[in-house]
Order: structure tokens, then sequence, then C-alpha cells
């Protein structure tokens, strides 16, 4: 991308706190559900928490998002919402309603632009994804998310608070098996999410 193009440095920076803020208030989701479910006192079911992920699919995809954007949107991986399209019925049918909808109202993935995009566009630069894969997932060509990057301060904002908080890549060198884990360092979760298994 090319940086001189940015829009000016302190239009940019008076739009970080803003910025920042997305980033909790989307970061925050899981711990709010978590705080919700520990007021029942118990883990979610793996039912309960399959059927909240399928109900942020619906959203996203009301709101014109493609299937793989609305994955990147629930925290879902695509490959398990292409199975649930395939195994559950319902669920297909329900997210063909929401499809309708927002085609009724004139969404459709790619056009206009929304700020369910940007959404997506922030969400998977968080997770790793180069700007160009952003702008495609979320239904963009490159071009256009360029476009809109060079004129907004707002949105140079969103991605560079998005980068700062991707994962780290994994070191190339394996750690010593006799080297002791530093005091307070917790291997990390992998961003599963604890649950219920269903009755049999």
């Amino acid at each position: 991308m090319d940086q001189g193009k940015r829009p000016r440095a302190e239009s940019a920076q008076a739009a970080v706190p803003q910025a920042e803020q997305v980033l909790e208030w989307l970061a925050a989701r899981d711990r709010v559900d978590r705080t919700l479910q520990e007021a029942l006192g118990r883990l979610p079911s793996e039912r309960e928490a399959r059927l909240a992920r399928m109900a942020d699919v619906l959203q996203a995809t009301a709101q014109g998002l493609a299937p793989e954007a609305a994955a990147i949107w629930a925290g879902v991986p695509e490959h398990i919402l292409r199975r649930w399209l395939v195994t559950d019925a319902d669920f297909a049918a329900a997210v063909r309603a929401a499809s309708a909808l927002a085609a009724a109202n004139g969404l459709r993935p790619g056009e206009p632009k929304t700020p369910a995009m940007m959404r997506v566009v922030v969400l998977a630069v968080a997770k790793g994804e180069s700007f160009r894969a952003a702008a495609e997932v979320a239904g963009l060509s490159p071009y256009k998310l360029r476009t809109l990057w060079h004129a907004s301060p707002v949105l140079v904002a969103l991605v560079d608070a998005a980068r700062r908080v991707r994962p780290r890549k994994p070191r190339a060198h394996a750690p010593s098996p006799h080297r002791p884990r530093g005091a307070g360092r917790k291997p990390s979760s992998g961003g599963y999410r604890l649950v219920r298994r269903d009755d049999a």
C-alpha cells in the first residue's frame, strides 16, 4: 500500500481513541458472553454456543454480507459455517431468508459500502489477514478499500489499531525443553471456548 497517500498524520492521530474503543468493543464480545453465562452459574452447552454463533451469522447476512464475511463477523471458521449450511436445513433456510431481507433492502455483497463491511475488514486485519485479503473477504475490491483508506483518517486509525492487536507470528526456533516457563506466563488458549458437552 502507498503509505505516502495516507490522510494527514494529525487527522489519523485524532481518530486513534475512537479506533481503539472500537477494537476493544469488538474484543470484549466474548468476555461479555462469558460474564452473562457466569450469571447462570454454568458453562454454556455446545448447542447454546452454536446457536449464539448462528445468530451472529444471521445478523451479518441480513446486513448484506456473504458467507465468508459472515463467518469472520461471527468468529466461526468458514468450513464450520459451510458444514452447518449443509447439515442444518433450518439454519440454511434462515440464512437464505436473511439474505433475501438484505437484497430486498438494496444490500448485496460488495454494494453499497456499509459499516458492516468495515467491521469485517477490521476483524480480518486483526486476525492477521493482509489488507488485500481483508478487502476481498468483506466483499470489496482492494482498489475500492484503498480509495476509502486514502480518504478516511478514521479508517486509517482502525486498520492501524487492528494491526497492533493481531496475533504475533510464532518464532522460527523452538524453545529449549529444559527452559522453565517464565513467571506469570500461561500457555495460549488457542481461542477455544469452554462449553458443556451436549447429552447424547
